[in-house]
């Protein structure tokens, strides 16, 4: 047995080993345990969020295969819409080039390749931190199983009167060219100006109201003005009109309790097409709403003299004509927060448009109910109240996108004209197709419009959401389809658990439970588990401007697999943050080396014996029994906590004990008896190791699995080492999955 293990020649080897004996595959067993994998997105390397999920998820799956369990960790890549495409098209342009330049098709299978060759790279490194998936069953987001699935889905929440396109506020990302949902929105607080304004009554010019704003050059968009019905100051003004500045159009004003009266003036403008709040009041007073701002970033024809200019160059000329007409009262600055788009960080801007949407309180009250019936259970349970706030409050989900890069939307229009006002602007290559307007929501091509019998229907150029169809993927990628569903679904769903972070558990989690039930009637998992985030060891958030990013890949090629893997883990409690430096992986690779020695002297020790070692618990022996009820009763502590998901105090405890109990007093209490040929002595040490090592072992898989191979080789040891691989061994407690 070498001095030293060394993770940076042994670690692919083992590997290897691992895919020999086809260790990730199911056995035909009784009992069965399955993790979808979260899909990383298929446009970069893994990061160090990747390296904790994946270890998290197979610590439980490698436990589980080691409980005798039939096993299934189904690994995959998403597609990943928006976000792959705004990296692509960063690509494209330090080559000066834009998707407008390639064209849909070239562009669309460009991004194909660029996904496939990034999904390579996702998969050699997943290997690399030791990921124990059944690589044979890879899925990807856009495989055609998967797309046929999800565009059925489309066409059967449609069937069923859940699907519906209609106009209504979107977030607007003018930089991506695309609407988000509210999920995939940061609010970043700014520092902003308020703006005080006159509005003349109409009935009396002399008179004003006066509003607070943040955006004057909104202002030829507004279509009311509105007070809290329990403001005083204003009940007279209630059904009266004022004159909106620079374009003087009357509007009323009205009264309703979202204003508040703490703000500004207690009086606010109401701008449906550009405002959350000012749509919601839109709706409730049956109020116009009027574009100010195109979603070409630039100022309508209803603005007056503003139009044609940028939103950036509008502000302060919509500022200068208040003043001069007097109309400006006075400028405060003000701290609020603006919502900007998750992936290029542009500003969002709210706008009215007619898109696809999912009627989703029906979905919502299943995906409720089998939660309060203890279908699903959450870990931590804190995360349960949020999931069910969180449903109680649900909105309508846009699911339409305006991008090239993912599944169309299946439905078929009769004429160019059915398109809505932004796909037209955004497909004028389309302009020349007439027809009657009729809509078909189909999977497959119309071949004809059933009602004109227009040969020549358009597809709606739309996309997905990405979480559209990663809201499938627990069905999709176990082949659940509307007919036969497959032997792995039928073996496999529900799975046991899904382990992801806790800052998706709205935008992704909610929506399987609620897309799982809708498609199969059944839960898709049983178990959430949901991580906290990763963090510096000094407790700062991760950014490439601190310089404080862990890149994984080069931490396992500094310290081996086993050391990144442990630091992630040990110590850290449910659902808490992950801190994380090189200070924390040199204790795991300390830990590993202690691993290696231990085994190496007690290897040592068993070779000069002639004797062949003998499973401790096979030996009527009373002379050391206290050290092994002792082991006893730690096995039953960490059962417990293992059983309760307590991943980061369990895999301390072991450390603890295998450190300080059995490196420091069980081996230097026995190791003389063993050299003098006290067999019971010596198979104790072995057994006791082993255990340690299958403890070890999904925490620290390559270390473990090098020390049990070495053991393999000599026949003295076959008795208490009897599996050819440390991850095929009994695991030496019960696990309750």
């Amino acid at each position: 047995m070498d001095k030293r293990f060394q993770p940076q020649t042994a670690e692919a080897s083992i590997y290897q080993l691992w895919l020999k004996h086809k260790l990730f595959k199911p056995k035909d067993r009784g009992r069965r345990f399955s993790l979808i994998m979260p899909p990383p997105n298929a446009n970069g390397s893994l990061h160090i969020g990747h390296a904790l999920f994946v270890t998290l998820e197979d610590i439980m799956v490698r436990m589980a295969r080691m409980a005798g369990y039939s096993t299934l960790m189904l690994p995959g890549v998403d597609h990943a819409g928006i976000q792959t495409q705004v990296v692509f098209e960063r690509l494209l342009a330090k080559k000066s080039k834009s998707r407008f330049d390639l064209g849909y098709q070239t562009f669309y299978q460009a991004c194909f390749k660029f996904c496939q060759d990034q999904k390579e790279t996702i998969i050699s490194q997943f290997k690399k931190l030791g990921v124990s998936a059944d690589w044979d069953r890879l899925k990807f987001t856009l495989d055609p199983d998967i797309i046929d699935v999800v565009l059925e889905t489309f066409v059967k929440l449609h069937q069923d009167g859940l699907i519906y396109r209609k106009d209504r506020l979107v977030n607007w990302c003018p930089r991506c060219q695309t609407v988000l949902s509210d999920l995939e929105v940061e609010h970043k607080d700014l520092k902003d100006k308020l703006y005080y304004v006159k509005y003349p009554l109409v009935d009396k010019p002399t008179e004003f109201i006066v509003i607070a704003t943040t955006r004057p050059e909104t202002i030829p968009a507004d279509t009311a003005v509105a007070v809290n019905p329990d403001d005083k100051r204003y009940k007279k003004y209630v059904g009266r009109q004022v004159m909106v500045p620079l374009i003087n159009r009357p509007v009323p004003i009205i009264a309703d309790e979202a204003v508040e009266i703490k703000f500004g003036t207690g009086a606010v403008k109401v701008t449906p097409a550009h405002d959350p709040v000012d749509f919601d009041i839109g709706q409730r007073h049956n109020l116009k709403s009027i574009r100010a701002i195109g979603f070409d970033d630039e100022m309508t024809s209803l603005t007056g003299e503003l139009v044609g200019l940028s939103k950036t160059k509008a502000r302060p000329l919509a500022i200068k004509q208040l003043d001069k007409l007097g109309l400006l009262v006075k400028v405060e600055e003000i701290n609020h927060s603006v919502g900007h788009c998750e992936r290029c960080k542009t500003r969002i801007e709210p706008m009215v448009s007619l898109q696809w949407w999912i009627k989703i309180r029906p979905l919502a009250q299943e995906a409720v109910k089998a939660v309060n019936q203890g279908k699903i259970k959450f870990v931590p349970i804190r995360f349960k109240k949020q999931y069910l706030n969180w449903m109680s409050q649900i909105k309508d989900w846009c699911i339409s996108r305006q991008i090239w890069w993912g599944p169309k939307i299946p439905a078929w229009y009769c004429g160019f004209d059915a398109l809505s006002p932004l796909q037209q602007m955004m497909n004028p290559n389309l302009k020349g197709n007439k027809g009657c307007g009729h809509i078909v929501v189909s999977k497959a091509k119309p071949k004809k419009c059933p009602k004109c019998s227009n040969p020549n229907m358009i597809q709606d150029p739309d996309t997905f959401d990405t979480w559209f169809s990663s809201s499938q993927w627990p069905m999709t990628t176990l082949g659940f389809n509307y007919r036969q569903p497959t032997d792995d679904f039928k073996a496999f769903y529900p799975t046991t658990i899904m382990e992801t972070g806790y800052d998706i558990l709205y935008i992704w989690v909610a929506r399987m439970i609620m897309m799982g039930l809708y498609m199969t009637g059944q839960v898709p998992f049983k178990t959430v588990y949901l991580h906290g985030l990763i963090r510096d060891d000094s407790g700062q958030k991760m950014s490439k401007s601190k310089g404080n990013v862990i890149n994984p890949i080069e931490i396992m090629d500094k310290y081996g697999t086993d050391a990144l893997r442990i630091a992630l883990i040990i110590g850290v409690g449910q659902g808490e943050a992950t801190s994380v430096g090189e200070t924390k992986i040199k204790a795991g690779r300390y830990l590993a080396n202690k691993i290696w020695n231990a085994s190496r002297f007690v290897f040592l020790i068993g070779q000069k014996s002639n004797l062949v070692a003998k499973d401790y618990t096979d030996l009527k022996d009373s002379q050391y029994k206290d050290i092994w009820r002792q082991h006893e009763l730690f096995l039953k502590d960490y059962e417990k906590e293992v059983n309760k998901y307590r991943f980061g105090q369990a895999s301390d405890k072991l450390r603890h004990q295998f450190w300080h109990r059995f490196c420091d007093k069980t081996i230097e209490d026995l190791k003389d008896r063993a050299y003098n040929q006290d067999l019971v002595a010596i198979s104790l040490l072995l057994s006791l190791l082993r255990d340690y090592l299958a403890l070890f072992h999904p925490f620290m898989p390559f270390v473990t699995e090098a020390v049990w191979q070495v053991f393999r080789q000599d026949e003295r040891f076959s008795l208490i080492f009897p599996t050819e691989l440390v991850a095929e061994f009994k695991y030496p407690i019960k696990l309750d999955y």
